[in-house]
């Protein structure tokens, strides 16, 4: 059984295309790390496309990033802060996407209700950080979608590997023993790394597949 994971598209509906035509009969599940929003032209068409797979029964997870909570704190909490600081970091873009307030809102609830992570036997799965002191399940949220591991740190959670987004790499993905971390900032370089992970065993990736467009 074979796991495929694809990082924060922020938009780039184009290559999420391109990726679940390069992973069709590959995958036996496929989990999203997040931030499916924001910067990028077609965000409205990523999360329909994502929504509509997930809710017609296909093997995927969708997990939470912290561009998601933006939008849902905007849109559902009315959180006027949170707002602010999605507008000055892409929202402008998503709202730009959607043709009807209605879809936004639809989304924006949907988005609210997302897990913050995955786990299986080997691994754990999250848009950002793990953290080894608390268990998934009581760590605040706030961590999990928006704190970043210190630059080159082998660390994973309490023995599980960490499969990971949120700090963007253009030479990426960054793989180390405990962790990897697939973001390689595919909104602006053009170039989105699907991992493959092997259900039956341990560790890091088995295989890296890469599409890429200008």
């Amino acid at each position: 059984m074979l796991t495929c994971v694809i990082p924060d598209l922020h938009g780039r509906f184009d290559l999420l295309q391109d990726a679940l035509s390069a992973i069709r009969g590959k995958a036996d599940k496929v989990i999203f790390l997040g931030d499916y929003i924001d910067r990028g032209p077609q965000s409205a068409q990523c999360v329909k496309r994502i929504r509509n797979g997930i809710e017609n029964g296909l093997p995927w997870i969708a997990l939470k990033g912290n561009h998601e909570d933006f939008m849902a704190s905007a849109i559902i909490d009315q959180d006027q802060m949170m707002e602010g600081s999605w507008l000055m970091n892409g929202g402008g873009d998503t709202i730009q996407s959607y043709d009807e307030k209605e879809c936004m809102d639809s989304d924006a609830a949907w988005m609210k209700r997302l897990p913050a992570f995955h786990q299986d036997a080997h691994r754990v799965y999250v848009h950002a950080f793990a953290p080894e002191h608390y268990s998934l399940e009581e760590a605040p949220e706030h961590t999990l979608l928006w704190t970043r591991y210190p630059n080159r740190a082998d660390v994973g959670y309490r023995g599980k590997h960490v499969v990971h987004g949120h700090t963007p790499k253009s030479h990426g993905p960054e793989l180390y023993t405990m962790r990897t971390n697939l973001d390689c900032g595919a909104v602006w370089t053009g170039r989105l790394c699907i991992g493959v992970f092997s259900d039956a065993t341990a560790g890091g990736p088995v295989d890296l597949i890469q599409v890429s467009r200008q």
